[in-house]
C-alpha cells in the first residue's frame, strides 16, 4: 500500500512523507476509534449525537479507524446540474450517487434534502445521510453567491439522517446572517441528535489579488475553522490551504508574527496543520475537500491531499467531483486509494 501511494506522490513523495511538523503531534487530539469517549463524552453533546457520529465512524472501509471519507455530492445546485452531471448523466439518478458511497466504501453520504429523501427508505438504513441544508443557486440573473436554506432539521430527522451540514461564507457581506441561521441550525440539530458538519468557506472578492488567491490561505481559512468550531460544528470541511499571509497581505483582521515564523511554514503539511489547530486542536475533525475534477490526474491529486491532511492531523477528506463525474468502477477506485492512505500505518501524523 505503501509503495502504492509514494509512487502517487512521485516527486513530493519524500518531502510529504518525511515531514515533521513545527507545532508537534503531542499537542493535538487526533483521530481513533476512541474518538467519541475521548474527546465528546466529556462535551454537552446528547447521547444521540454522540451515537451518530460513532455510527459515521464506524462506517465503510475505515470502519474502526477513527478516520472518515464522506462522498458529496450537492453540486446539483452549487454548480448546476448540467455542470456536475454531464460527464457522467447517471448521477443524475440520485439512486447512483447513494450506491456510489456504498460501492466506494464511503463512511456517509453527503446531499441535498431532494436527494437522499428520494432514496431514503432504501438506503438511509445501509449508510448514514447527511443532509446538506442551505446552497448557493446559481440560476438567479445575475449570478450572486448566498447561503439560502432548501431545507430544514425537521426534515433531514424525518428521513433518517444521521447529521446535518451547512455552509457559511465567511468573509461576505452575507456572512453575520448565515452565522446567525447556520448556529441556530445545528443548535436544533444536536437537539435533535443529529451531527453537525460545517462548509467553513471564504467568500470575498477582495481576498483575490494579483499576487495570490487568499480564499485558501492558512491564516485566513484557519479562522474561519475557529469560528465554526464556535457554533459547535462537529466537523470542519475547509478547503486545503495552497498560500499563507493573507492577514498581512490583504492588512485587515488580526493576527499575529508567529503564526507565520513559530506555527507555520511553506510546507503544505504545516500550512493545513495551522487549520487542525484552529479547531480546537483537533477536538473538531478537520476534513478537507477534495476539489474539482481534472481529469487523468485526479487519483494522484486525492492522494495527495489525503496524506496532507492525514500527517497534518486531520480526520479525513470530502472527495466529490473527483468520484462522480467518472464511471462508477473509476470513482470507487479514487475513493479507495484516499480511504487507503489513512488505513496506511505507513503513513503517519507529521
Amino acid at each position: 500500500m505503501i509503495d502504492k501511494i509514494t509512487e502517487l506522490l512521485g516527486s513530493e513523495a519524500e518531502d510529504l512523507l518525511g515531514h515533521k511538523c513545527l507545532v508537534p503531534k503531542e499537542s493535538l487530539h487526533l483521530p481513533g476509534s476512541d474518538f467519541v469517549d475521548r474527546i465528546f463524552s466529556i462535551t454537552d453533546r446528547k447521547p444521540a449525537v454522540m451515537r451518530n457520529l460513532q455510527n459515521i465512524i464506524e462506517n465503510g472501509r475505515l470502519k474502526g479507524t477513527g478516520y472518515i471519507s464522506i462522498l458529496p455530492v450537492d453540486q446539483g445546485i452549487e454548480h448546476s446540474a448540467g455542470a456536475s452531471f454531464a460527464p457522467n448523466p447517471a448521477y443524475f439518478d440520485p439512486e447512483n450517487i447513494v450506491k456510489l458511497a456504498i460501492e466506494g466504501g464511503c463512511n456517509a453520504v453527503a446531499s441535498t434534502l431532494g436527494v437522499l429523501g428520494s432514496v431514503s427508505r432504501r438506503f438511509a438504513h445501509r449508510i448514514p445521510f447527511i443532509v446538506k441544508l442551505n446552497h448557493n443557486e446559481l440560476l438567479t440573473y445575475p449570478n450572486k453567491y448566498d447561503q439560502i436554506m432548501f431545507s430544514s432539521v425537521d426534515q433531514a430527522f424525518e428521513l433518517g439522517a444521521a447529521g446535518v451540514g451547512a455552509t457559511v461564507y465567511y468573509g461576505s457581506e452575507e456572512s453575520n446572517r448565515q452565522i446567525l441561521e447556520v448556529s441556530e441550525v445545528f443548535q436544533y440539530a444536536h437537539e435533535m441528535g443529529m451531527v453537525t458538519i460545517l462548509w467553513a468557506y471564504l467568500r470575498n472578492e477582495g481576498f483575490k489579488t494579483e499576487k495570490a488567491d487568499y480564499h485558501t490561505a492558512a491564516d485566513l481559512t484557519g479562522q474561519a475553522n475557529h469560528l465554526a468550531a464556535t457554533i459547535e460544528a462537529d466537523i470542519v470541511k475547509q478547503k486545503q490551504p495552497d498560500v499563507n499571509g493573507g492577514f498581512t497581505e490583504l492588512k485587515f483582521g488580526k493576527t499575529d508574527r508567529k503564526v507565520y515564523s513559530e506555527l507555520t511554514s511553506s510546507n503544505p503539511i504545516d500550512l493545513t496543520r495551522y487549520q487542525v489547530m484552529n479547531c480546537f486542536m483537533g477536538r473538531v475533525g478537520l476534513i478537507n475537500s477534495g476539489g474539482a475534477s481534472a481529469g487523468a490526474g485526479d487519483l494522484a491529486q486525492a492522494v495527495r491531499t489525503a496524506v496532507i491532511n492525514k500527517r497534518a492531523g486531520g480526520m479525513g477528506l470530502i472527495t466529490g467531483r473527483k468520484a462522480f463525474q467518472k464511471p462508477m468502477d473509476e470513482g470507487v477506485e479514487i475513493l479507495n486509494a484516499v480511504q487507503d492512505v489513512y488505513a496506511c500505518r505507513e503513513v503517519t501524523v507529521a
